[in-house]
């Protein structure tokens, strides 16, 4: 996709006008007077600029980074060092939607190992807002283009669970940020069951290698085993096994099965990237675990 057609990331704090966010500029940091790594704020998206601020205006909701997020830890050598056309891509704004089945599964894809960022990753689809597009009909179209699955705007009641500082590498001992999104979290229900909706799916094989509606009892589990963390996650007699559909180079799918310890790794702090679940993923999983609790919030 042209990175022109893409929506940027603007930051208005203090009633000034929105500023274009800068590539290396930490944005929960810039609204985190005491440096925390989570942090309320409002967004809307405007005249093709994605804004955030810490005004009422909008929508207000939870911003938060990894505690080992590399804007975050970049030092000024390391700034200088990456290249000028990283550095004026700004920040990029992305749409992931979670989508709920009437039996309270989500469905989340394991990104294709060619891909040039996270790949053989799990997130739920999403990609990059274009012009002139609202935040939803983003969402929509990357759900269509990835999995098949083709739902109207009227037929859903879209809600904003919260917004992920993302960026790539994930880490600095990887090598210097690639990438810098702000990922937007949407939460869209389905009146269908996992299974129905599992009937429709036909995934783009270009991005999307398989296929996994979680329950609340794996989203549970993911969700404990928190990035930078190393407590000992409590599986309450899970499975040792997950059912996934894999996705064959021509889109076809076919049932399988992965073990419950991929969905359960974290980043690893050296060396290569391992199948995992991604960091804000979890981050999402655990608000729609919140949202299970209080549905009408």
């Amino acid at each position: 996709m042209d990175k022109m057609r893409r929506i940027l990331v603007y930051v208005c704090k203090d009633r000034a006008a929105p500023q274009r966010a800068q590539f290396v500029q930490s944005l929960t940091g810039h609204f985190s007077d005491g440096g925390d790594d989570e942090v309320e704020v409002s967004c809307s998206l405007e005249k093709n600029q994605f804004i955030l601020s810490r005004g009422d205006e909008g929508r207000r909701v939870q911003l938060k980074r990894p505690a080992f997020c590399p804007i975050k830890h970049l030092s000024v050598t390391e700034a200088a060092a990456i290249p000028l056309d990283v550095q004026q891509r700004g920040v990029d704004v992305g749409v992931a939607i979670l989508l709920q089945s009437a039996n309270q599964r989500v469905l989340l894809t394991r990104r294709a190992k060619e891909l040039r960022i996270f790949p053989n990753v799990w997130v739920p689809p999403g990609g990059h807002v274009e012009s002139d597009e609202t935040l939803l009909e983003a969402g929509l179209r990357e759900l269509k283009e990835e999995t098949g699955l083709k739902l109207e705007p009227d037929e859903v009641s879209p809600k904003i669970l919260g917004l992920w500082e993302s960026v790539y590498p994930a880490m600095l001992s990887r090598g210097l940020p690639q990438r810098h999104h702000i990922v937007v979290y949407m939460l869209l229900h389905s009146s269908l069951s996992h299974l129905q909706l599992q009937a429709s799916l036909s995934p783009s094989p270009a991005e999307v290698s398989g296929c996994l509606w979680a329950d609340r009892r794996l989203v549970g589990a993911v969700v404990a085993a928190a990035d930078g963390d190393d407590a000992e996650v409590q599986l309450d007699d899970l499975p040792n096994d997950v059912s996934v559909s894999q996705v064959s180079s021509d889109g076809a799918l076919s049932d399988s099965s992965l073990p419950l310890a991929v969905f359960i790794s974290r980043v690893p702090t050296s060396g290569p990237d391992v199948e995992r679940v991604s960091t804000g993923t979890k981050f999402a999983l655990e608000l729609w675990l919140r949202s299970l609790e209080t549905p009408d919030l």
